[in-house]
């Protein structure tokens, strides 16, 4: 009877060990993690229900079924950091560790081991001897780049002209392109037609 008693004091502690904090909202689980939020910093919770990532507020929310919450698509998740008041985009793995620079202007969820974003290219074209400064010119390429951040297809190689000011860039541009399969995406062109190309 004794040790009845004993088991039954002891099994509501095990059973409960596992439990979080309170918390503001959790997410549906998606690549094995669930997305957790605590007043303004968001964190993801593994099957057991510990935390595998701590709480931070770099975390890049997607919007599902009309709620916002960040995910993690083929072991990585958005992040984004502020620099001179202009976002950049980068992310992480499930440790929570950068894989993928924040240096994006623009950047969505990965896909197939392959994400859409925009490349940020600062071109020096001369020097401006009274001001004592580098004159330098901006674009910005619609790309897909593979797991490691790796360029694997640009896809408008023009590229857009940018002038790199918070003043001008209050929010990040538009990515237009998207991934219709694992070997094909369609881009806008600059007659706003639609036209389809291999990513490979």
């Amino acid at each position: 009877m004794k040790k009845l008693l004993i088991i039954l004091l002891i099994i509501p502690v095990f059973m409960f060990s596992q439990t979080t904090e309170e918390l503001d909202f959790v997410a549906p689980f998606n690549d094995n993690v669930a997305a957790v939020k605590k007043d303004n910093s968001w964190g993801f919770i593994n099957d057991k229900g510990d935390v595998s990532i701590a709480f931070r507020d770099d975390l890049v929310l997607t919007k599902i079924e009309g709620q916002h919450y960040p995910i993690f698509k083929d072991n990585r998740c958005l992040i984004s950091e502020t620099k001179q008041g202009i976002i950049y985009f980068g992310y992480i793995d499930k440790t929570g560790k950068t894989v993928i620079e924040p240096k994006f202007l623009n950047a969505l969820n990965f896909n197939n081991n392959q994400a859409l974003v925009l490349e940020l290219i600062k071109r020096t074209v001369g020097n401006n001897d009274i001001l004592e400064k580098p004159v330098v010119y901006n674009k910005y390429f619609e790309v897909i780049i593979d797991a490691e951040g790796n360029i694997k297809k640009y896809l408008n190689p023009e590229g857009i002209n940018i002038f790199l000011d918070k003043k001008f860039l209050d929010k990040p541009p538009k990515i237009i392109s998207k991934i219709i399969s694992n070997n094909l995406v369609s881009t806008m062109n600059k007659n706003e037609k639609w036209f389809i190309q291999s990513i490979k």
